[in-house]
Order: C-alpha cells, then sequence, then structure tokens
C-alpha cells in the first residue's frame, strides 16, 4: 500500500438511546470539540454530513455555525454524504430516499456553497439496490457503507461496482471495522487494516469516537501522527471524494446482488412506527398530487411552507435508530408523535386541496346523499369503496330500516350497508360499501338516496359441510369453519392456494431487537387455533348468546365479510375476509392481542407455485428476493410465482417475510426488549435483558393489519400489482359533502396511455415556481407512454427503459416540460 486515506468523522444518532434533546446537547458538543480539533492542528479534516445536526448548530449556536462555515472555506471540515440524515435504507420509498438527498443538498448548497459526490450511510442496517439509480441521478458517483459485514455477506471486493436495476454503476466502498473507533485505538484500527489490506495500491479507514457524538481525541491524532512518520505508507488526513478520485482508475468487480440481510428484526421491530411511517408516506405524496392540481386550476397558491414541515417529520421519522425499531419507548413515543404531528399537516392540506376541487359540482336535489370521490392516480381504479354519512334525521321508526342506494350518473351501481364505525343504537349514522370505477386524477360524484324497508337485508351466505363456500363467475373461495383459514382460492378455475392459508403461526424468538447476527426466523413453536364458542363469544363482547367463531358478519352485492377469532396461549386475533362478488382481489385485515415475550408472529400462506421465484416491491425497484426462509425486506407487495402463474400480496404497513417451497410468510410482528442488544466490543451479563425486575417488551397490546390478496397468469399480475399497490396504499378520498354548485369545476388533471406506468410525484419545484413530475416504470422492459396533461394542455410520448425514474419539469405557464434529474437541475 502507498496511500492510506483517514477520513476523520463523529456519528451522532440524533435519537437511540437518548431521546432527541440529548441528541441536540451532543451535537453542540461534538460540533464545538471538533471546530477546535481543526483550528489547533493543520492538516486535520473533520468530515460530518446530515444536514438536521447542521440546523440544530445553526438555530442553538449560530456563533458556532458561523466557525464552521469559514472552517468549510478553508478546507478543514468537510460536509460529507450530503443527505438529511442516514436514514434506514431498506424501508423508505424511493421517493422518499429523494426527499432525503433534495432536503439535504439543498441545505448544504445554500449554506455552505458545497455539494457532497459521496453518499453515506454507515450505520444504516442493509441497502435497498435502488439506491444506485437514485443516487446516480442525484449526482454522486460514489457510495460507503459499513453494514452487512464480512461475515454476514460475500462480496466480490470491499470496493465494487454495484449494479442498479437500470443497469447504472455506482462505485462503492465497505468500510473496515466500522465507522468509528474507540479512544486511543485509532492507530490500532490503521495498522489492522494496513495489515490485511497491503496489496492495495490506496486504502482508507474510517476513524474517530462515534454513535453519542465525539470525533476526534488528542491522543488518537498523537498516536496517528507518530504512525505516519514511522511508516513507509503515505498516511493522510482526507476526505470520502479525495480516496474515490484516487482509485477511480482501478478495475474493480461488479456486482448486481443483494446487501442484505443484516439485523433482519429490524423488518418487523415496533410496527407502529413503520404503520405509521407508510402512511405518512402515502398521505403526503397523495397530498402533493391534490395541491398541485389545485394550484395549476387556480384554486390556490401552492402551501410549501406547510408541506415541507410534514415532509421533514416524514424524513426524521426514518432515521436508522427509530424505523427499524431498535430505540427506547421514550424514542417510540416521540416517534408515533412525530408522525402523528405530519399526518395533521397533511390532513389540513388534504382537506384544503379536496374542498377546493369539489368547486363547479351541482347541487344535491331533495332527498340525494352525494358522495364524492378523488382519485389522485393517472389511470382508473375500479375497486370497492366505503363512505360513512348521516341521515338528515334519525329513524325514529324501530319497524322500518333506511336502505341506502347509489346511483352514478343516473344508473344503480351495486352497493350494500354495512355496520358503521360507531355503535349509536338507532338508525341514523350509514356506511355503504359500493363496487366502482374511478376516473383518473379528478373528483368522481355519486348520489344516494334512500329506500324504506322492512329490515336491513339478511346474510344469504350459510356455513355447508364445515365450510362456507363462496363462488362467483371469477372465483370459489373456501373458509373453513373449524380453523378459520382459507382451504382454497380458485380464480378462473385455477387453484392458487392450499389449504390452512392465512394461518397465523408462532415463531421462536429472542430479546435481542435486531437479531445481531440471525438471518432467519423460520422454527414455528405453535400457532393460533380457533376459539369455543363461550370464550370466543364472551372475548368479542356478546352478552347472553354464545355464537360460531367463524361467521359471516356482512353479506350483500358487493361482498360478504367472513370474520374469525382465534387464540394462542393469552394472545387473541380476528381475521376478517373480504370476499368480492366480482373481480378476484380479496382484503385480509388481522387483528391481534398480543401478550407474548421475546416471540414472533407470521401469517403462513401456502400457494400452489411449484419451482417458484419470490419477488417483492423495493426503491424504486423490484428484487428477486431468497427462496431458502431467510428473511427479507420489501415494501407495498410481494409475489410467488413461476413462469405462468402468480400469487401477490398488497399490504399497508408489514416489510418483513420470507418464502420456501411455495410458502410465503408475511412478518407481523416480534416482542424482544426495547433496545436490547449487545456491544460487539463487551459483554456485560449473560441475559441482555435484566432478571431481577420487570421489563418492558415491543409491540404488546393491539396491533391491526391490511392485505390484498389477487392471483392469475404471471404477465398480467406483474403488470398490474404495482398500480395496485400505489391505489391500495395512496388511497382515493371519498366523502359524503353537499357542494354548492359554485365556482369553477376542474378537470381531470392527468393520464397515461400505458398499464403500468405511475407517477409517483406531483410536487411543486424545489427552488422556483415550476412543478416536478415523476413517472416510475417498474416493469423489466421498456414501455412506451403518453403523458396527457389536461389542465395544462400538454401531451407527451415518452420512453422508458426498464426500472427506469424519469423527472420532468413542468413550466404551466409556457405550457413546457423538460427533462431533469433527481436534483431538479
Amino acid at each position: 500500500m502507498k496511500k492510506c486515506h483517514l477520513i476523520c468523522n463523529a456519528h451522532l444518532d440524533p435519537v437511540w438511546l437518548w431521546e432527541i434533546e440529548e441528541g441536540v446537547a451532543e451535537a453542540l458538543s461534538t460540533f464545538r470539540v471538533a471546530a477546535d480539533f481543526c483550528d489547533d492542528y493543520n492538516g486535520f479534516i473533520f468530515n460530518h454530513n446530515e444536514a438536521i445536526l447542521y440546523e440544530w448548530i445553526e438555530e442553538h449556536d449560530p456563533i458556532l455555525f458561523a466557525r464552521i462555515q469559514q472552517l468549510v472555506k478553508q478546507g478543514k471540515w468537510h460536509i460529507a454524504g450530503g443527505w438529511y440524515l442516514q436514514p434506514d435504507c431498506n424501508m423508505p420509498s424511493g421517493e422518499s430516499f429523494v426527499r432525503q438527498i433534495l432536503a439535504g443538498k439543498y441545505y448544504f448548497i445554500e449554506k455552505f456553497g458545497v455539494e457532497p459526490t459521496t453518499s453515506i450511510n454507515v450505520d444504516s442496517f442493509g441497502h435497498t439496490r435502488g439506491l444506485v439509480e437514485i443516487l446516480k441521478n442525484s449526482n454522486y458517483d460514489s457510495y460507503i457503507f459499513c453494514r452487512p459485514e464480512h461475515d454476514m455477506i460475500e462480496l466480490p471486493s470491499d470496493d465494487f461496482k454495484w449494479v442498479g436495476f437500470q443497469g447504472s454503476e455506482l462505485t462503492c466502498h465497505r468500510a473496515f471495522n466500522s465507522y468509528e473507533s474507540h479512544r486511543g485505538e485509532a492507530d490500532s484500527k490503521i495498522k489492522n487494516y494496513i495489515s490485511a489490506n497491503n496489496s492495495k495500491k490506496t486504502g482508507v479507514v474510517l476513524w474517530g469516537i462515534g454513535n453519542h457524538g465525539g470525533g476526534p481525541s488528542k491522543i488518537d491524532y498523537e498516536k496517528i501522527t507518530t504512525l505516519s512518520k514511522q511508516s513507509d505508507i503515505d498516511i493522510i488526513h482526507s476526505t470520502p471524494e479525495a480516496y474515490f478520485s484516487d482509485t477511480k482508475k482501478n478495475n474493480i468487480p461488479k456486482y448486481d446482488g443483494l446487501l442484505n440481510p443484516r439485523f433482519i428484526g429490524c423488518y418487523t421491530s415496533q410496527i407502529r412506527i413503520k404503520q405509521l411511517h407508510r402512511k405518512l408516506e402515502n398521505e403526503i405524496y397523495l397530498t402533493e398530487k391534490m395541491l398541485v392540481q389545485g394550484a395549476l386550476t387556480g384554486y390556490f397558491d401552492y402551501p410549501k411552507e406547510s408541506m415541507d414541515k410534514a415532509i421533514k417529520d416524514l424524513l426524521l421519522l426514518e432515521f436508522h435508530d427509530i424505523l427499524p425499531g431498535t430505540s427506547t419507548p421514550g424514542v417510540e413515543e416521540y416517534a408515533i408523535t412525530l408522525a402523528g404531528h405530519g399526518l395533521e399537516e397533511a390532513r389540513r392540506l388534504k382537506t384544503k386541496a379536496f374542498f377546493a376541487l369539489c368547486q363547479g359540482l351541482e347541487k344535491a336535489n331533495e332527498g340525494i346523499i352525494p358522495i364524492i370521490a378523488y382519485n389522485p392516480h393517472p389511470f382508473e381504479i375500479d375497486n370497492i369503496f366505503e363512505c360513512e354519512y348521516q341521515l338528515p334525521d334519525q329513524n325514529k321508526d324501530k319497524n322500518l330500516f333506511y336502505n341506502p342506494v347509489i346511483y352514478r350518473d343516473g344508473v344503480k351501481i351495486p352497493c350494500q350497508v354495512e355496520w358503521e364505525q360507531s355503535n349509536f343504537n338507532v338508525d341514523w349514522r350509514k356506511k355503504s360499501a359500493f363496487k366502482a370505477t374511478l376516473k383518473p386524477s379528478q373528483i368522481n360524484r355519486f348520489d344516494v338516496k334512500m329506500e324504506v324497508i322492512k329490515k336491513k337485508p339478511k346474510v344469504k351466505l350459510v356455513k355447508k359441510d364445515g365450510y362456507f363456500t363462496f363462488t362467483t363467475k371469477q372465483l370459489k373461495i373456501l373458509i373453513n369453519s373449524k380453523t378459520g383459514t382459507m382451504d382454497q382460492y380458485m380464480v378462473n378455475g385455477v387453484d392458487y392456494l392450499k389449504e390452512n392459508s392465512f394461518l397465523p403461526i408462532v415463531i421462536v424468538d429472542d430479546e435481542n431487537s435486531w437479531a445481531h447476527k440471525e438471518k432467519s426466523f423460520k422454527n414455528v413453536k405453535g400457532q393460533f387455533a380457533l376459539m369455543e364458542k363461550q370464550e370466543g363469544s364472551q372475548f368479542a363482547g356478546i352478552k347472553g348468546v354464545y355464537i360460531e367463531s367463524v361467521r359471516v358478519i356482512e353479506d350483500g352485492k358487493v361482498r360478504t365479510v367472513i370474520e374469525a377469532i382465534m387464540k394462542y396461549n393469552t394472545s387473541y386475533l380476528i381475521q376478517r375476509y373480504y370476499l368480492p362478488k366480482k373481480g378476484s382481489e380479496v382484503k385480509i385485515t388481522t387483528r391481534v392481542f398480543w401478550d407474548e415475550k421475546m416471540t414472533m408472529l407470521k401469517l403462513a400462506i401456502p400457494t400452489t407455485i411449484k419451482e417458484g421465484k419470490y419477488i417483492g416491491q423495493t426503491s424504486y425497484g423490484v428484487e428477486n428476493l431468497l427462496t431458502n426462509r431467510d428473511e427479507m425486506v420489501s415494501h407495498k407487495w410481494n409475489m410467488a410465482h413461476n413462469e405462468k402463474k402468480a400469487v401477490s400480496i398488497i399490504n399497508t404497513g408489514t416489510y418483513g417475510s420470507d418464502y420456501k417451497d411455495g410458502e410465503m410468510r408475511i412478518t407481523l410482528l416480534r416482542s424482544p426488549g426495547y433496545s436490547a442488544g449487545k456491544s460487539d466490543f463487551s459483554v456485560r451479563r449473560k441475559h441482555i435483558m435484566p432478571q431481577d425486575r420487570f421489563s418492558r417488551f415491543i409491540d404488546q397490546g393491539e396491533r391491526e393489519y391490511e392485505f390484498y390478496l389477487n392471483a392469475g397468469d404471471f404477465n398480467s399480475r406483474r403488470i398490474a400489482i404495482d398500480r395496485e399497490s400505489l391505489s391500495n396504499n395512496e388511497k382515493p378520498l371519498v366523502l359524503s359533502f353537499f357542494p354548492t354548485g359554485v365556482g369553477v369545476k376542474s378537470d381531470c388533471f392527468a393520464t397515461l396511455g400505458d398499464e403500468a406506468t405511475q407517477i409517483t410525484t406531483l410536487k411543486k419545484q424545489e427552488n422556483g415556481d415550476d412543478y416536478i413530475i415523476r413517472l416510475f416504470n417498474p416493469l423489466d422492459k421498456k414501455v412506451k407512454t403518453t403523458l396527457t396533461l389536461h389542465t395544462v394542455g400538454i401531451i407527451s410520448d415518452l420512453e422508458f427503459e426498464q426500472f427506469e425514474i424519469k423527472t420532468l419539469l413542468l413550466n404551466a405557464n409556457d405550457k413546457t416540460i423538460k427533462n431533469v434529474d433527481l436534483m431538479e437541475r
């Protein structure tokens, strides 16, 4: 080795074993020490990323902030990474990664006049391959990470070119022995690295006390200086960009595989945070679409400042010790509050946009209750929708029932009345489920009329020979009355599931929040079983009678809903199957009352897929997942398939799963201790959790999940699944509202002319008055489409490579669009 670059840093988690106030305090202390070090030692360079920390310094110590600005100009302090913070790098959507980069880079450009070209996520627990295209499109040429380490995954080299879904290549470096060094041991780390990598021409070592801040120490600097003088190797204080510049001509191997698994428990720990994160993502990106349409229609000015508050909440929620669920109870509570703040900001803006877009709708005639549905997507959505509303007055006649009938443009559509959320004992509040096709990117209008009948329609589907047998032109479904599981799912005459599908199975786990070295959760120790009538009825809160623990609770022209109540030890579970009278998509909800510790819960879905593959959505891509029961991480959907047929599962807030021999297992929750782990360097006691007192364990109590099952031939499923998952997450807003008839009616905003591409983002430009349209081709083949912006009057033919992200800058005044990168340049 001829040269070794030393990159001094002070990794600082804003929260983890401590809460946010302590994180701010440590940032102030660490940055002061680092600034003094830069002044005191010529030639020393301090590297630090994460814009959120600099924001704290700017707010709480402006004098120190001004010092850092000068040190950056002098080359003594290097702005590294360039993101808002170091997030989890598996679970955020592709668009959320883009927002992390936009928030970080624009801050550093504005405040320091610099733009890093090496991205750094050294403490994240694995990395999605979707990052390759995102980083290449954001003016990055290189990436430094630490995990997964050598004992978790074999790479062709610690320096390699990572190949993305579209075929782009990103130069990556896996750092040696973590991102930090312990006080007085930095020189030993450097020696060990040089000894292990002596054949390399140029090397790099990350050093500095970290996690709770720290950075450089005098004893480490002096030892490094001595080592540098004694060594034949040119050991220099440096930056990530300098290392990659020195090695860019090196011939390094390519790698197109996973940078996972690592800390697989983090795909599920503290599931509430993960579900709230997904909900906040959905609300932000849906609301932005509505706001752009409202602004370009002329209803209001785009409220960028308010929208940015919700986005900042999302970015902090994605921090790599918040979203993965490795923090303390106090941090979990903070994260839930943080998500709530972001959701409320988005909700207010969504409400503003919705009522603005209702302008110009005709007033309702006497006796009509309008239902307004806004579809935010540039394609039709054919689905079952729900809406609650209030009758003008209570029905006081106990011998009559007001039955809602829904019309569209004067034509009756399939609908049924179901039990509303409330339990007010009078015929007054109504909930309708109705089957409809929503027109793209616009307001859709439905009218409700009341027909007076003697009784609410009765359930028609009954148990026979131990099964509830549900049949339509497309479906045959068997729900087992003795187990509560789905024993058959047949679509167009083809069987796709085996018996005991959606069986809740209980998996051996331990107290470790991360699952440090495990690669799988596969050892089954039990399963939920149907409750006896008496116990099940008592648990359900039913008085005086005992009813079957599998029963039909709703039945009408739109769907049949079957409920099953199960038990394992002192944990309980309610599973509902929403069986459609038309179409093949089945909604399943699972409500768990969890009372187990150091145990995991999964839903087992054995399919009839033979010699199958397992794929899942990830950040602006689709990943081929392992099929050996190792725990995998993915986003809104998973699919088991072979060349002919496929079974898909859409979720609204789970990330972990595994697959083997045709069986998918979707991970619902796990219950380790809070921040329960062990240091890689020292272990104090035999057990992680204290053995002399009560301890809190994660995800005790009530949790709820929502899934959408579908099946068919593989090519059709693969084309449809991304739009289906988008519309089942960024759901249309459906609300009963009486329009005034005043104002200018909004038109369809945008449509796409193919079956697969998506508009993932409509938003205001970061710096400027134009608008950003981000499109994505989720298929592994080229696609052509036509983008029509009806409101603006633009038609554009577009071509996409496989998995291509395409960003357009819309100038509504000039009626022009042009291609830009993810940095909007």
